[in-house]
């Protein structure tokens, strides 16, 4: 897996082929009704039956793309190291390191090094996003309670 810092961006004249590509799959994409579709290679005449699914993450592609960002893709199943794992969470490697031994995230260790299912970091981010909007709405239940919100 590459490091978020190996990432390039993509140019100009690549951002605004992906905006022109994202439109016309987006509108194409509408008009499938079924799980696969079938695309031609213009140049070789090739015929591919792809699954929609995957015409719908590369539709994601184009989206990022035409922004000008840089895309990674990672199979949820893959292992990531602790550095890894931190960024994709925001935080420090050490912070990490104590979620995992608090046990917050399931990890596996290989000698003296860490390795956590990326899919695990998703789940775990997944769930602070939770707990951050209950303690929010908890936060604002309060205040209106004590009368901060009154004229």
């Amino acid at each position: 897996m590459k490091s978020i810092d190996e990432l390039k961006k993509p140019s100009k004249e690549e951002q605004k082929a992906a905006m022109e590509s994202y439109d016309a799959l987006a509108s194409t994409l509408k008009e499938i009704h079924s799980d696969y579709a079938e695309i031609e290679i213009e140049e070789t005449k090739d015929k591919i039956k792809i699954p929609v699914s995957a015409l719908k993450l590369l539709l994601e592609i184009l989206k990022e793309t035409s922004k000008g960002q840089p895309i990674s893709i990672v199979p949820v199943a893959t292992e990531i190291t602790t550095q890894a794992a931190a960024e994709v969470l925001g935080c420090s490697r050490p912070h990490l390191v104590k979620l995992l031994e608090k046990g917050e995230i399931k990890f596996t260790k290989i000698g003296k090094h860490r390795r956590i299912k990326y899919q695990n970091v998703l789940d775990y981010k997944k769930k602070m996003k939770i707990e951050q909007k209950r303690l929010l709405i908890e936060m604002m239940k309060a205040d209106e309670e004590s009368g901060l919100y009154d004229s």
